[in-house]
């Protein structure tokens, strides 16, 4: 598995012991354990007993084959259907990578040309990594589920466990090169307390679906291959650091402050505000209905982002009005007089969906995604419309409904106008820099605005927000991104509308003051940051807010910009 072709520390290696490795920080806490690190398969050569398959058993190998892959897709629907939030997501989209008909097709062919089942899925997944990685972008996030796919397909055609993580026997720090996203949602808090990589960003999967687990976790880590298997290390989520073999008076003093620190954010339940009662919605994001309900225990006051696309990705056809209807009325009753906005289909690019006919792209994360589908594809944008409207008449509960990936004014000038055709409040994404800088043309248009901060920071450094060299760009942190985030909010400001964020950036607290500071109205983050970001911003006035925001915009690295904001805020 890549994610398991890690060198394990030798007797000539350097020597980490008291070291401090540095990385990004994604998920906020402290933890010191041991560390341990996921299992691999053998080589393919060691797993390949026949050079060449007999042509009298090339069908039967065939059918195998496909036996095996359908085999992994089921067990990790199965495992989707009993996750929820991001964790059911990534194991749906996983399953449905598992049995795309080109990479099986790919695989089919070269057993039939008699390469053994084992070579033909490596050799199949490999034409696909190198085509993915050429595009780059969205389609790269990909090569990673196809390897753990590969790996996972090969166990089973072998007769071998399931690689992946081990279940550790004492709780432990998880170690990795990268984690599939089918591994990582598969984590549990008791046992895995920490988790590191070295490759990955901070809107990876691993980091979503860490922060959801509540899981504290640094990425992109130099040096983290280099720790063996048993070390002992004290990972800080907040700093981003990975300490081997740190003091242990010290390591402990640590865990001991940061659970000090949790007990005393468990107390929150909001509303959203600071201490000096400047109120800041604190909302949820969320998928479907079990995500919904869930969020309910939390106190969310609303769900700042539901992400309708995630419901229909294996959906052969269209789903009908009705459908769509109830399955926006589960949302909405789950959280019934209370604030839910809904983002259209943000389909396209690594979430193609097959009613759609998305066309084949050389770049697909500057194509045709978002509210682009529906340029070619009126219906589906019509008929998602008349579905909210139904499930808002249904429930009683009518919906803020935003488009993703809005460029232009007259884009969202458009898309105001159906909405509101609906009998429905409009509002539009802020993800691509000229709406930022657009934002108070785009306000004329619209009622609100929503900053979806992982596409926002990974389309202003020009830099893909899953590759690992360039994760300390992809920082919401980004001065840049900041400044964009700053100019919307104060568009919004100076006409009286709100302005949200719903990026991941929202689930950091000591950055939620600081969005804070610079005038956003309200923060939607996945369901286990929602105690933490409205315990910090209840220790802190909307004045040390503010003066932590204008440190922050005065600095020109997210190193610095996350130094200055805990000097202003602690």
């Amino acid at each position: 598995m890549i994610l398991c072709n890690l060198v394990h520390m030798t007797s000539a290696a350097r020597d980490t012991s008291h070291s401090a490795l540095t990385g990004v920080p994604v998920v906020p806490g402290v933890a010191y354990a041991p560390v341990i690190r996921p299992g691999r398969l053998p080589g393919i050569d060691q797993l390949v007993s026949v050079g060449e398959v007999a042509e009298s058993d090339r069908d039967q190998e065939a059918a195998r084959f496909t036996a095996a892959a359908e085999a992994v897709a089921q067990r990790l629907r199965e495992r989707a259907a009993h996750a929820t939030g991001a964790a059911s997501e990534v194991l749906g989209a996983t399953a449905q990578l598992a049995t795309d008909r080109a990479w099986l097709g790919a695989a089919e062919k070269r057993i039939r040309q008699g390469v053994p089942p084992v070579k033909a899925t490596a050799e199949a997944v490999e034409q696909f990594v190198e085509m993915f990685t050429k595009m780059g972008g969205l389609m790269a996030e990909r090569v990673a589920d196809l390897r753990d796919i590969r790996d996972r397909v090969i166990a089973e055609l072998s007769g071998l466990p399931e690689p992946g993580v081990p279940v550790p026997e004492v709780p432990s720090v998880l170690l990795a090169e990268d984690l599939a996203p089918a591994d990582t949602a598969g984590l549990d808090p008791a046992l895995i307390v920490g988790l590191a990589t070295t490759l990955g960003g901070p809107t990876s999967h691993t980091a979503i679906i860490a922060r959801q687990l509540a899981i504290p976790c640094v990425v992109a880590v130099t040096g983290l291959d280099d720790v063996p298997a048993g070390a002992r290390v004290l990972l800080d989520g907040t700093g981003g650091t990975v300490a081997v073999d740190p003091d242990e008076g010290t390591a402990e003093a640590a865990v001991a402050a940061a659970k000090e620190a949790a007990a005393a954010a468990a107390s929150w339940h909001g509303p959203g505000a600071t201490s000096d009662g400047h109120a800041v919605g604190v909302l949820a994001n969320v998928q479907d209905g079990a995500a919904a309900r869930a969020a309910r225990d939390t106190p969310a006051e609303g769900v700042g982002l539901f992400r309708t696309e995630l419901c229909f990705l294996n959906a052969e056809s269209e789903p009908s009005v009705e459908e769509q209807a109830r399955i926006y009325s589960d949302v909405l009753e789950a959280f019934s007089g209370r604030k839910v906005v809904i983002r259209t289909l943000d389909a396209g690019s690594d979430k193609p969906l097959k009613f759609a006919g998305h066309p084949e792209e050389a770049n697909p994360a500057l194509g045709v995604r978002g509210i682009r589908v529906s340029f070619n594809n009126p219906a589906i944008l019509d008929n998602q419309l008349a579905g909210i409207a139904a499930a808002a008449e249904q429930t009683g509960n009518s919906p803020w409904v935003m488009a993703p990936m809005i460029a232009t004014a007259d884009e969202a000038k458009d898309f105001a106008a159906k909405v509101r055709a609906h009998g429905l409040v409009p509002g539009v994404m802020i993800e691509v820099p000229a709406a930022a800088l657009l934002a108070d043309r785009i306000l004329e248009h619209v009622d609100f605005l929503s900053i979806g901060t992982n596409d926002l920071a990974q389309y202003t450094m020009a830099a893909d927000r899953m590759s690992p060299d360039l994760a300390t760009l992809t920082d919401p942190w980004q001065p840049g991104v900041l400044l964009l985030v700053a100019m919307t909010a104060k568009a919004g400001a100076a006409v009286g509308k709100p302005v949200g964020v719903c990026g991941e950036a929202a689930a950091d607290p000591l950055l939620a003051c600081v969005l804070t500071g610079l005038g956003i109205t309200s923060l939607s983050a996945a369901s286990a940051a929602v105690t933490a970001v409205g315990a910090k911003l209840a220790s802190v006035t909307l004045e040390q807010c503010q003066r932590a925001a204008e440190a922050v915009l005065a600095t020109s690295s997210a190193t610095e910009a996350r130094a200055a904001a805990l000097a202003a805020l602690g």
